[in-house]
């Protein structure tokens, strides 16, 4: 087994972890054992996740929608006796172990549609197959709407419709699909999207309004990483962190955090780790012989490189704040250990195609 991982998969992924541990231990020190414990339970659920055969659990299309179905109730459970956080009650609470069902339902839904699309890759275009997917995903992101959580939500859009274009959609019913969303994206602004919400995608789209304000963190984000040079200010020595000025450090900046610190080679560094783990799923699902391993590593991609986008990207103002996390980087338990959940598959995959 251990002769048949992909190396270089593991590297990167422990350059993220060493990353995050070093950033977290110099902005949010008191977080750092509890970080430490959270990829330590990663790591372990990454090689269970790898032992399993999924080359037979992938014909168990039972197990799928079950997993799915799981993620379902604890999100209608979420809204009764959730615990808010900044605004959104996305948190369910087991003594003092906090998680967000949000998140083992993108591993759900990407389980979910692996099996749905492979199972139908001839007959995609039909409308009632196209109708049964969308069910599948307007459930959980009704649900996660309630919350609200919209970076999630747009997530889970991505998934579905990745899945549909991959699976040979005609384009005539893509720019259909695209329109239907316009709309759609219309009526959520009209009526479900909170004033907090409208104000980050207004100060998105408008950055030199309210400074002071929806787009401070953004402002004090640019300054961290256009103050940090080269190499950087130094380990615990970025003033923006240091002296209060940039928020969520942690979590939602923490890639600008990391930056003032370690400069823009560290910036690129991270990058470049983050993207060679795109790469080496892209080739896990490649050299697969199984389709639903390929719409797996098609999944795992898209929600990995949609997160990375909306935490880096709002970082440098070049999208709205959602509150996403920097994959296997960001601080935060649910996401590492679903997180996990993925590469331990992938992994498997790769191994089952004697990577």
């Amino acid at each position: 087994m251990f002769k048949k991982i992909d190396w270089w998969f593991i590297g990167a992924l422990v350059f993220l972890t060493g990353a995050s541990l070093i950033s977290i231990f110099s902005t949010r020190p008191n977080l750092f054992r509890s970080q430490l414990l959270w990829y330590g339970l990663s790591f372990l659920i990454i090689f269970l996740a790898a032992k399993i055969n999924w080359r037979w659990l992938t014909t168990q299309n039972w197990f799928f929608f079950s997993f799915y179905w799981l993620t379902i109730i604890l999100l209608i459970i979420t809204l009764f006796v959730g615990r808010s956080i900044r605004g959104a009650q996305s948190w369910l609470e087991i003594g003092p172990v906090g998680f967000q069902p949000s998140e083992l339902t993108k591993t759900a839904l990407i389980l979910l549609f692996a099996s749905f699309f492979s199972r139908r890759h001839l007959e995609v275009s039909v409308i009632k197959n196209i109708a049964a997917s969308f069910f599948y995903f307007l459930l959980p992101a009704a649900l996660v709407m309630r919350q609200p959580d919209l970076g999630t939500v747009m997530i889970f859009l991505g998934i579905w419709f990745g899945f549909l274009i991959v699976s040979g959609l005609s384009w005539r019913k893509i720019l259909i699909g695209f329109l239907i969303l316009i709309l759609a994206f219309s009526f959520l602004w009209l009526t479900f999207l909170k004033p907090y919400q409208k104000e980050r995608i207004s100060g998105f789209i408008f950055p030199e309004r309210n400074p002071l304000g929806v787009n401070y963190n953004v402002i004090q984000s640019k300054i961290a990483i256009g103050s940090a040079g080269l190499f950087g200010k130094g380990f615990q020595q970025g003033t923006q962190v240091q002296l209060g000025f940039l928020p969520e450090a942690q979590a939602d900046f923490i890639f600008s955090a990391f930056v003032e610190e370690w400069g823009l080679v560290g910036g690129l560094a991270l990058i470049g780790a983050f993207l060679l783990i795109i790469f080496r799923i892209a080739k896990a699902g490649v050299k697969s012989e199984s389709n639903c391993a390929k719409f797996i590593c098609l999944g795992a991609m898209i929600v990995f490189a949609s997160q990375f986008f909306f935490n880096v990207g709002s970082s440098l103002g070049l999208s709205p704040v959602v509150g996403t996390t920097f994959p296997f980087f960001s601080y935060g338990g649910s996401s590492l250990l679903t997180n996990a959940l993925l590469i331990g598959i992938i992994q498997n995959i790769a191994i089952e195609s004697s990577f």
